[in-house]
């Protein structure tokens, strides 16, 4: 099976060696010094069930690799329009295009029934460009439990130790591709699952991560120090109820269990993925992140302030560093 990993950082990188150890035949798109050291030496990765290493294909330009059988979109939402504008060759007729990333993805209206049905978010796909250049039927929805980064060019490091990655069809269906894609993944060696109801994983892990990454943020700290001072901890459990309350409005069901969540937040130390971007003066993703929510309580006529707040603290910090306009 031919599969491409569109943005091999940390996660994507994780993903294509898993990926080599079931047997796929794998390719990556990447880029720089990261780009240059997989063709020389292949993908590492350190994790808690040992180092493997994967010799894969890999190029910056998507036409040098040709049509694949899937391919999982890894990058982070800033990327996306350059994903729309060069995905086109790596498409067969049948190819589906799982994106697996962090927020509320571009198809969310795609296929519910409902009052919103078919509205586009354009902060995150301006454009429809996404949408026009894959055409109707390709998209799977993915969400990813693994704490990674990339700590030497073509070297990852993953601190998860049960790495998950959720896939599910936009229309709810369990499809035959949803599951052979999830059932490959767990043959090299982590959790890969098939939902019926991505929409409410896509939340479990946003409530998460919209209470991790912004107080991280803006305490710059991981949520492990973050969460250490009363108020702060209030002030997370008060984004998380905000989230789910937009979630359950919009039809999602997610884990309602925060005192658990937080607990969660800090049992490691990695550092959340938009904190990495803040320091290493990375584009940020806050549109999926933490402006669309805000744009879907809008639409559920949810009242999310605390959210609202925090969420403009935290673009005031990104829009200071120049990573946010």
């Amino acid at each position: 099976m031919r599969i491409c990993i569109f943005g091999a950082g940390a996660i994507g990188g994780h993903l294509a060696a898993r990926l080599h150890l079931a047997g796929a035949r794998v390719s990556v798109i990447a880029r720089g010094a990261h780009l240059a050291a997989i063709r020389a030496n292949g993908l590492t990765v350190h994790a808690i069930d040992g180092t493997h290493r994967a010799t894969v294909a890999a190029s910056a330009d998507p036409s040098e690799l040709g049509p694949q059988d899937a391919v999982f979109v890894t990058v982070k939402a800033p990327a996306l329009p350059t994903v729309a504008a060069r995905i086109a060759p790596l498409l067969g007729p049948g190819t589906p295009v799982a994106f697996v990333m962090n927020g509320i993805p571009w198809w969310y209206f795609d296929h519910p029934a409902g009052p919103h049905q078919g509205k586009s978010l354009p902060r995150i796909d301006p454009g429809d460009a996404l949408r026009q250049a894959l055409g109707p039927g390709r998209t799977l929805g993915g969400v990813v439990y693994s704490a990674s980064a990339v700590t030497a060019p073509g070297v990852i490091e993953v601190e998860q130790p049960k790495s998950r990655v959720i896939l599910g069809e936009p229309d709810g269906t369990m499809s035959d591709r949803v599951r052979a894609l999830s059932d490959l993944i767990t043959k090299g060696g982590i959790s890969g699952e098939a939902t019926p109801a991505i929409r409410t994983e896509i939340w479990n892990k946003l409530i998460s991560n919209l209470a991790g990454g912004t107080l991280a943020v803006l305490t710059n700290g991981a949520p492990k120090g973050a969460y250490i001072e009363p108020a702060v901890q209030q002030a997370g459990f008060r984004m998380m109820q905000e989230a789910t309350a937009i979630a359950l409005a919009l039809g999602a069901d997610p884990t309602t269990d925060h005192a658990r969540r937080i607990t969660g937040q800090r049992s490691m130390d990695h550092k959340p993925s938009i904190l990495q971007d803040l320091e290493l003066g990375r584009p940020m993703e806050i549109d999926a992140m933490f402006d669309a929510p805000l744009v879907l309580a809008h639409m559920a006529g949810v009242a999310v302030p605390t959210l609202e707040l925090l969420v403009a603290l935290c673009k005031l910090r990104a829009r200071t560093a120049g990573l946010y306009t």
